[in-house]
């Protein structure tokens, strides 16, 4: 058994990676950063022709129907670019959401808009994976109260939300009664925000559980690891490129047995994971079983590789590691926020232990 990517996945890697390295460098990055753009509509125009925002989506609702691996390939590729786009929750989340508890109704209305670029649709789900003081959201009589954190694509149409109890509910960005704000966190090329309910009309998704509710939550975390790979392999290469040409006392640096010692450490410890986050791609579409346990292993693990990664890649650079001239700190900030959006390291080892019932 020959395990590998097939030559339609290094395809969409290759086109994805082309786009982005055309349309999306250091620069554009750095805009989007810089002026609060909301959305990089270019960028997002661009990718949809390619089907980004319908990757999962079948084809009956005007996507193009593939699996959740392809869509941590994508993940990897958008890390690896830094690109300031809204996929995790709209592209990835809220699909899976829609087409695991959705009405027929729902799916007709929601996936093909969703799949043409003509609607982002954000997720409110952070309260699910870790209790924060003052907020949560409640849902009564087809309305919604409370507060939700660290709303993942932000600059959105509509929202994905879940209450207390699991539920979730789509709700339109312009409902009465909901109040939007805009959070400022380390990593600026991803719009996230608050949202505030005061009775706000909402449309509950037909089958709600916790099951459900927990497979969105794990697709996210899967994506979000994928994006951390590509990060921190962007912040590798960039610290062996500069390594090969930095000169120090007469020779490159890379010559020096400390540095080749720091990249090859990167190398080692980086590599193994990519096979983890194709695993954990296959196990979500394949065996849906075992995929939560699969999933918090994934990112608990990639979220500490990445960061040790983007501390020595920093640390190779020098001085140089902490100028914006280098950009470096994009990549840095990047896998700080995956680390701690959807579950920290340890919180996800605790659920990991819960899974195996090695923890109460």
């Amino acid at each position: 058994m020959q395990f590998g990517l097939s030559a339609d996945q290094v395809l969409l890697k290759d086109t994805l990676d082309a786009f982005l390295r055309d349309r999306a460098p250091l620069d554009r990055v750095r805009r989007f950063a810089d002026r609060d753009e909301g959305r990089a509509t270019d960028l997002i125009a661009g990718l949809n022709e390619i089907g980004l925002s319908g990757l999962l989506i079948s084809p009956e609702h005007g996507g193009v129907g593939l699996a959740p691996l392809d869509a941590c390939l994508a993940a990897e590729t958008l890390g690896y670019r830094v690109a300031p786009i809204p996929f995790v929750a709209n592209a990835v989340m809220v699909p899976a959401a829609l087409m695991a508890a959705g009405s027929d109704v729902q799916q007709a209305e929601w996936l093909p808009r969703i799949a043409a670029g003509k609607v982002v649709v954000g997720a409110a789900l952070a309260e699910r994976t870790g209790a924060r003081r003052g907020a949560g959201v409640s849902a009564r009589e087809g309305r919604l109260y409370g507060r939700a954190l660290h709303v993942l694509d932000f600059e959105a149409d509509a929202y994905l939300v879940a209450d207390e109890t699991d539920a979730l509910h789509l709700v339109m960005a312009n409902e009465v009664g909901l109040t939007r704000r805009r959070l400022e966190t380390v990593d600026r090329t991803r719009p996230i925000g608050e949202l505030v309910f005061e009775g706000v009309r909402a449309e509950r998704l037909a089958v709600s559980s916790p099951q459900v509710c927990q497979r969105v939550i794990d697709m996210g975390r899967a994506v979000l690891a994928a994006d951390s790979l590509g990060a921190a392999q962007n912040m590798l290469d960039q610290a062996v490129a500069y390594a090969n040409q930095r000169v120090q006392f007469g020779r490159v640096i890379g010559s020096f047995q400390a540095v080749k010692h720091l990249c090859a450490d990167m190398a080692a410890n980086l590599e193994p994971t990519r096979a983890f986050v194709w695993y954990a791609g296959h196990v979500l579409g394949e065996m849906p079983d075992q995929a939560h346990l699969t999933v918090c292993q994934l990112k608990a693990h990639l979220s500490e590789v990445a960061t040790q990664v983007a501390k020595s890649a920093t640390e190779v650079h020098g001085g140089m590691g902490f100028t914006d001239l280098l950009g470096l700190h994009y990549w840095f900030k990047r896998i700080g926020f995956n680390r701690q959006m959807l579950g920290s390291p340890e919180r996800l080892r605790m659920q990991a232990a819960q899974a195996q019932g090695l923890a109460a």
